[in-house]
């Protein structure tokens, strides 16, 4: 990632209508917004969509953002939104239910599990329950907040979070049975 003196400085610039200065806040933050989008959507065109969008609607509205050195930040709820409005239009939630009983409090259930058979896992969670597990888990919005972006109440938001944790223990267990 780029300093903040040279994003404080592109953000200027692009709001005095640089070009160069787009591409190169394009350059900076596109593989991370990337990733963020993809987690969310879990489909790589929707996630490209959304990401496009997003620097256009900073571009378009960049003299909106007080402190220049935040861009990236910006960005990134910009980001999320345009995927959560992706995603309204097909979302399905699954009902809460009880997989396998938790017989353990620990915490670290999930070590020895590579990180790719993680995200595989996260993958193919139900669109509502992945995309809390992201915002909460890898984007540390409040389930409050999550509530109100996704148009849902706050217990939704913590039990969809706990069937997504549960389910992915489930599958994630098999992984490290099935790997001895």
């Amino acid at each position: 990632m780029t300093d903040t003196k040279h994003i404080e400085k592109w953000v200027n610039q692009v709001a005095r209508g640089d070009q160069q200065a787009m591409r190169h806040l394009y350059d900076a933050f596109q593989r991370a917004m990337l990733t963020t989008a993809f987690r969310i959507t879990n489909n790589r065109p929707d996630a490209e969509d959304a990401v496009q969008e997003a620097f256009v609607e900073s571009f378009q509205k960049i003299g909106q953002l007080r402190q220049t050195r935040r861009y990236g930040g910006w960005l990134k709820r910009i980001v999320i939104n345009k995927c959560l409005d992706k995603q309204r239009k097909h979302l399905r939630w699954e009902a809460p239910r009880q997989i396998l009983p938790d017989t353990t409090d620990e915490e670290t259930w999930y070590v020895g599990i590579p990180l790719e058979e993680i995200r595989q896992a996260i993958q193919q969670l139900p669109d509502g329950s992945r995309e809390v597990l992201v915002l909460y888990l890898f984007e540390d919005y409040k389930h409050r907040e999550i509530a109100e972006q996704l148009g849902i109440s706050i217990s939704t938001s913590k039990s969809q979070y706990q069937y997504a944790l549960r389910r992915l223990r489930t599958q994630l267990q098999k992984w490290k049975h099935d790997a001895i």
